[in-house]
């Protein structure tokens, strides 16, 4: 029995460290590239990518355990990286929620992957059990980040906020607007004062549903795939009057359908493919494009091959000109998903290999300009509170 104790103490000190270290596995080994830096576009390309206003509608990085201001060697984004791709506004979406055995296809919400992540992290005991929690947390690490930039990373939760940074980053644009959103309202945890309290930490972007039906409406992935609940109906009211955005991201169409009937501001997709290029279970059909266009809303299109069918630069650009097509420039926009266990073609240091991209498939450049982050700065100065 006594060795067997000596073995059990020699041993657990290796194992809790196993189990500390395994997050930041899983994100070197979930969150990659095909092509690592550093990247280089061509000299026009390049030229006009630093002239450019770029904005991403998804970014994933607050769910790890990485210091948003330290360059990493791993995952998609960092200040640093940020800064290189000359990006100039990025929305980090919190992550609060995920089924055992995701997939895209059919999913319960009776697991959770991310209290393992939790516990591995080292989060505090707030979000243990606490889906709001938890991405009240993520919010307020955000807030640190941006405390300690010095300047670099603005936490945006108004059009004056908005406007500000704008005109400084006008005159030096080595700074990032950020800007808070949720993946799914299950942190909400049925109670509608909880849209307060997300809006208080600051998120002004909110997707209803992430991989699994919840008290709002259905998922594309969940079992139900639903509408609108009498809840939720609730909560897209109280969001509208908050002047706070929708995601219609991993939406079931049915849910889609209900927000776009009901919907008085503009929508948005922060991450998605199109049905005209990818089919797939999220994917866009081209009507739900045009209902989501109609609100003034825009689409954000994403880079990994499960939205555009393909880990590459063409393919990105082959959804975005398909989109462009149907409902105009206007309502086109960049929803990268990184950092959200996805594999993408570049980091976002990369971004002008996209611009050069766009270049290539004729788009004018104009036109580049709103896509890479024109259309967002215009939708927020029009809708943030």
């Amino acid at each position: 029995m006594r060795k067997l104790l000596i073995a059990l103490l020699v041993l657990l000190p290796v194992g809790l460290g196993l189990f500390f270290f395994l997050p930041q596995l899983i994100d070197r080994n979930m969150n990659t590239v095909a092509t690592p830096p550093p990247y280089q576009a061509s000299g026009a390309a390049e030229n006009l990518h630093k002239t450019l206003f770029v904005a991403d509608l998804h970014d994933d990085a607050l769910l790890w355990n990485r210091d948003l201001l330290e360059r990493h060697d791993f995952g998609h984004s960092d200040l640093p990286r940020l800064l290189e791709g000359r990006v100039g506004l990025q929305v980090f979406s919190t992550v609060t929620k995920t089924p055992r055995g995701l997939n895209y296809e059919r999913n319960g919400a009776d697991s959770d992957n991310i209290t393992l992540l939790v516990l591995a992290q080292r989060w505090p005991k707030s979000t243990w059990n606490s889906l709001l929690g938890r991405a009240l947390y993520q919010a307020q690490r955000l807030q640190d980040a941006a405390a300690r930039s010095q300047g670099k990373l603005v936490l945006v939760r108004s059009r004056q906020d908005f406007a500000d940074y704008l005109a400084a980053w006008e005159r030096d644009p080595n700074r990032v607007a950020a800007l808070l959103a949720t993946e799914g309202l299950h942190p909400l945890e049925g109670r509608l004062e909880n849209v307060d309290r997300l809006y208080d930490a600051g998120f002004r972007i909110a997707g209803l549903t992430h991989f699994f039906d919840n008290e709002v409406g259905g998922s594309a992935h969940g079992l139900e795939k639903g509408g609108l609940t009498p809840f939720g109906r609730r909560v897209i009211a109280h969001l509208e009057e908050k002047k706070v955005l929708v995601d219609l991201a991993h939406a079931s169409r049915a849910l889609i359908d209900d927000v776009l009937k009901m919907a008085e501001r503009p929508v948005l997709v922060s991450h998605t493919g199109v049905e005209g290029t990818c089919p797939g279970t999220r994917n866009l059909s081209d009507a739900h494009l045009r209902g989501i266009a109609a609100t003034g809303g825009v689409i954000g299109i994403g880079y990994w091959d499960t939205a555009v069918c393909d880990t590459s630069v063409k393919a990105i650009v082959r959804a975005i000109r398909y989109t462009a097509d149907r409902v105009g420039v206007a309502h086109v926009a960049l929803g990268s998903d990184f950092d959200g266990t996805v594999h993408t073609p570049f980091d976002t240091s990369g971004l002008a290999l996209l611009t050069q991209g766009l270049k290539e498939d004729g788009f004018s450049d104009a036109d580049i300009a709103a896509i890479m982050g024109g259309n967002v700065r215009r939708l927020l100065l029009e809708t943030l509170p």
